[in-house]
């Protein structure tokens, strides 16, 4: 049990008054150059973000657990700021390995709820946090294929970047390419470049089998997600392989 001074709510309402001491006026302008969505900015860099998180986690990790980090980020997520959501998930992340099967359902209603509603907050989230839990439960990947049908765009996304890390494992390209060509025919330009993404991540794995998969939908892809997906091959190769999936 963690003390009353090291409840979720107070370490969270220290975190804030943190934040806005960190927070720089000209950098909240710039940031929302990146997003197409509407998103309050507090400006504060990705390396400033990650070592007051450090030291937060420092502060609370002898009393906490993975409810108690549970609590704080779903704190978090509902400030309006993209910093303290950042927050919360780094916080959040820490306790991986200890994750519970719940919060599979935990993640997907905070997606749902739009709490993560910038890609950035999605691909912070998902491919450390949901790819630990994939692994260390591999029957949520039948699940998670319900994920590519949501009306959600962030819980669309997230089904794909999830799986960015394990990318490198041969063990989870299957489920990878299944997940990859469920999305083809997703209009948002969010989920095509993300697909992409996936896809160049598992061809790091296994380029053969990544040209193979490209040449076989051809058509199919969407060209942003084809362009992202071959990045990492030779020009030439590149070039023939935008031809021949026409």
């Amino acid at each position: 049990m963690n003390t009353p001074e090291f409840s979720p709510r107070k370490i969270a309402d220290e975190c804030i008054r943190r934040l806005k001491k960190l927070a720089d006026p000209l950098k909240a302008a710039g940031a929302q150059r990146y997003f197409k969505e509407e998103a309050q900015f507090l400006g504060i860099s990705s390396p400033d973000l990650r070592e007051l998180g450090r030291h937060i986690y420092e502060k609370i990790r002898a009393d906490w657990g993975i409810k108690e980090a549970t609590d704080f980020c779903s704190i978090m997520l509902r400030n309006p700021y993209h910093e303290a959501r950042g927050l919360g998930i780094l916080i959040f992340e820490r306790y991986r390995k200890d994750f519970p099967t719940s919060v599979f359902a935990t993640v997907k209603r905070w997606l749902e709820a739009d709490f993560c509603d910038t890609w950035a907050l999605v691909d912070l989230l998902c491919p450390n946090s949901m790819g630990a839990l994939l692994e260390k439960y591999p029957d949520l990947l039948k699940e998670m294929r319900g994920w590519t049908k949501s009306p959600n765009r962030w819980v669309r996304r997230a089904s794909i970047v999830s799986f960015i890390k394990l990318a490198k494992k041969p063990a989870y390209l299957d489920a990878i390419y299944e997940i990859a060509g469920s999305h083809f025919a997703d209009p948002d330009d969010l989920i095509q470049k993300a697909n992409g993404w996936l896809l160049r991540e598992a061809g790091k794995a296994d380029m053969v089998r990544l040209e193979r998969f490209l040449r076989g939908r051809g058509p199919s892809i969407p060209r942003t997600t084809l362009r992202y997906a071959i990045e990492r091959y030779p020009e030439a190769k590149r070039k023939a392989l935008l031809l021949g999936t026409k």
